[in-house]
């Protein structure tokens, strides 16, 4: 499969994740552990590299994340 880049990232997301994932104050592995009770099993590391922009999202993920984060998925995937 071929992944296309938008501005160099492999996501739209992930900065607004990281924003959202701050301002509930959990850390990147705290996320983790949430999103591994909601059954994704996503690590540390996998969150960094969402968030950095070297990772796509996929749509079940981007919802459990932001079920975890209470927001919607909307605002997930809002750019300015």
């Amino acid at each position: 499969m071929k992944i296309y880049k938008y501005n160099g990232k492999c996501n739209i997301s992930g900065e607004v994740i990281r924003n959202k994932r701050e301002c509930t104050q959990i850390s990147q592995e705290q996320l983790a552990v949430k999103l591994q009770l909601e059954g994704v099993n996503l690590s540390q590391k996998a969150i960094s590299r969402i968030e950095n922009g070297q990772r796509v999202v996929a749509d079940y993920e981007l919802r459990a994340i932001a079920k975890v984060l209470c927001v919607s998925e909307k605002i997930l995937l809002y750019t300015e």
